[in-house]
């Protein structure tokens, strides 16, 4: 029997979150910077198999939203979501962090 996959893409703001984990760490060790983010890649390109791994966000859930799930990958969340035979990557996000804090924060920014 064969296992569907699904197609595993990033997001804009996904993609920035990555590189501004890069620009972070490279500050201090660049070999740490390359390693983290190949760390982050290999575990979402996992998400191709099994979509539904990672558990759903507690805030959001919350107020019952249930769209979004999430794998820690320490000390990141890896903020996600399915649709149609895709994964989309939604954020890369600090998880020493408040989520509803960084969300403002990036509200304001845009």
């Amino acid at each position: 029997m064969r296992t569907r996959r699904y197609q595993v893409l990033w997001t804009d703001i996904a993609k920035r979150d990555l590189e501004e984990i890069i620009e972070f760490i490279a500050s201090e060790d660049s070999n740490a910077a390359r390693a983290s983010v190949r760390r982050l890649e290999r575990r979402c390109a996992k998400l191709s198999q099994l979509p539904h791994r990672g558990r759903v966000v507690p805030e959001p859930k919350a107020v019952d939203v249930y769209a979004y799930r999430e794998l820690i990958e320490r000390p990141w969340r890896i903020v996600y979501g399915d649709e149609e035979g895709r994964v989309y990557v939604m954020a890369v996000l600090d998880a020493r962090r408040n989520l509803i804090s960084l969300l403002l924060e990036r509200l304001a920014r845009e």
